[in-house]
């Protein structure tokens, strides 16, 4: 069973293998990634570390947790599953409202829309 770990405060210029050669001293890394932004292509400044073994993880956390990195400390935790209740889920038919009210808004009015 693998074990998912947190690592934040990263430096921006950690990349995949450097974050897998640091954990890789606890044990056997199946995968390592630092979260890039999708439009700039740089880091965001975290990542997540999957190691094999629960105990190895649990080592990398106490051996890694709070150590500096190009002069930052960084946060070493387990990793939290997403949680999909705080995520919105979209509205049939992909309609926006920025209120409930039918009579406020962008109605037929001219300038400026709705009835008051």
């Amino acid at each position: 069973m693998s074990s998912k770990i947190y690592v934040g405060n990263l430096p921006f210029s950690v990349t995949d293998s450097m974050l897998r050669s640091n954990f890789s001293e606890f044990g056997d890394v199946s995968s390592a990634k630092v979260m890039m932004d999708r439009d700039t292509g740089v880091s965001k400044g975290f990542g997540f570390v999957e190691m094999e073994s629960a105990e190895s993880a649990q080592a990398a956390i106490a051996g890694l947790h709070g150590a500096p990195v190009q002069g930052r400390s960084i946060v070493v935790s387990l990793a939290r599953p997403r949680d999909a209740q705080k995520r919105e889920a979209p509205r049939a038919g992909g309609e926006f409202r920025a209120t409930k009210r039918s009579d406020v808004g962008y109605g037929s009015g001219g300038f400026g829309g709705g009835r008051y």
